[in-house]
């Protein structure tokens, strides 16, 4: 198994897709890696050269990923709920924030459904 950013990705799997194991690349990014590394991205992993792995790291160490990301992405959402705008107040009260609708769906971010129960008619 080859290690880059802290990932074993695996290694039975074409190289392009074996790189989207790495949070903050996708397939695109993934493309770009291997093209200015000058590797194949139809080769397997396990078929890369120690010299083409240590060109792959040298590459994806120029981009913003794994725990770095994470943490770049989390302060933006704080800066947002600290500034009190519109997409932080949604973030803070945990629903959707691109203008969904929330009445029936959205559950992804609302969470597990809380039954209200009913006021008892009183009795005369």
């Amino acid at each position: 198994m080859a290690r880059i950013a802290g990932i074993d990705i695996p290694k039975n799997k074409r190289g392009v897709i074996s790189l989207t194991y790495i949070y903050g690349v996708g397939r695109n990014r993934a493309k770009e890696i291997l093209a200015s590394a000058k590797v194949d991205e139809s080769t397997k992993v396990q078929d890369w050269s120690d010299e083409e792995i240590s060109r792959i790291r040298e590459h994806v160490g120029t981009y913003t990923i794994e725990g770095e990301l994470r943490s770049e992405i989390q302060l933006n959402i704080k800066r947002l709920m600290d500034i009190g705008c519109y997409r932080g107040i949604r973030h803070r009260s945990g629903l959707p924030l691109r203008g969904q609708r929330t009445k029936n769906n959205s559950r992804t971010r609302k969470g597990k459904r809380k039954t209200v129960a009913n006021k008892k008619k009183a009795t005369k």
